[in-house]
């Protein structure tokens, strides 16, 4: 009876073991799939924030890449304050250029100006009657068309002039006041100053101030016998 009892009790024991072990590995089972089906759960709202925030992301990657095109094309992001400065800018330089072409042209003569002083030679030799006095014929060959070239010279100087002013005024009338360049400036003053001496030297020239005009002597009579 011992020797029977003996190994049913150690059976018994085994078997208990057996399936506490079981026991235990079904416990671990149930952790590990619990935890398994919480991870989703939890890293469901990551997911979610990353997908809503990947169109964030592509759109300022977007806006980024557009605001690079822009900048390289120029068209959208340029001033148009700016380039009204520019435009005008680019005006009051070509007005100082125009007005020291006109000045030198007032000081050198023009093409126009002699066209003109042919002109009225021609017209003084042809109106000019038969025995006229020599004082008349150096009227109108000589000095109608000197006075001629001098009325001509003395208009580009007035241009130039005029142009010059205007360009050195245009900041004060510009809102708000503006500096110009240096050499608009410059170039400007420059014309004025030119035009102002063309102008003087028109008028010496049209009221014969710098030479007289030449006189033919008067006639002797000779003694008769």
């Amino acid at each position: 009876m011992n020797a029977t009892t003996k190994p049913d009790t150690i059976d018994d024991s085994a078997a208990a073991e057996a399936q506490a072990a079981e026991a235990e590995e079904a416990t671990a089972e149930a952790v590990t799939e619990n935890a398994d089906d919480s991870a989703p759960q939890v890293s469901a709202p990551r997911d979610s924030a990353s997908h809503s925030s990947a169109p964030h992301d592509s759109a300022s990657e977007e806006e980024e890449e557009t605001g690079e095109g822009e900048a390289e094309d120029g068209e959208p992001d340029a001033d148009p304050a700016v380039a009204r400065r520019s435009g005008v800018g680019a005006g009051a330089g070509a007005g100082a250029v125009v007005a020291a072409a006109l000045a030198f042209v007032a000081l050198s003569g023009s093409w126009m100006g002699t066209v003109l002083s042919e002109r009225k030679t021609l017209t003084g030799q042809i109106h000019l009657p038969q025995g006229a006095s020599a004082a008349q014929q150096i009227h109108e060959v000589y000095a109608a068309p000197w006075h001629t070239t001098a009325l001509v010279n003395g208009g580009f100087a007035l241009l130039a002039l005029i142009v010059g002013v205007v360009v050195l005024a245009l900041p004060l009338f510009s809102t708000p006041a503006r500096t110009q360049a240096v050499w608009v400036r410059a170039v400007a003053w420059g014309s004025v100053a030119v035009a102002v001496i063309g102008l003087v030297i028109a008028a010496g020239m049209y009221f014969d101030l710098f030479a007289a005009l030449p006189s033919a002597p008067a006639a002797t009579s000779t003694p008769t016998q």
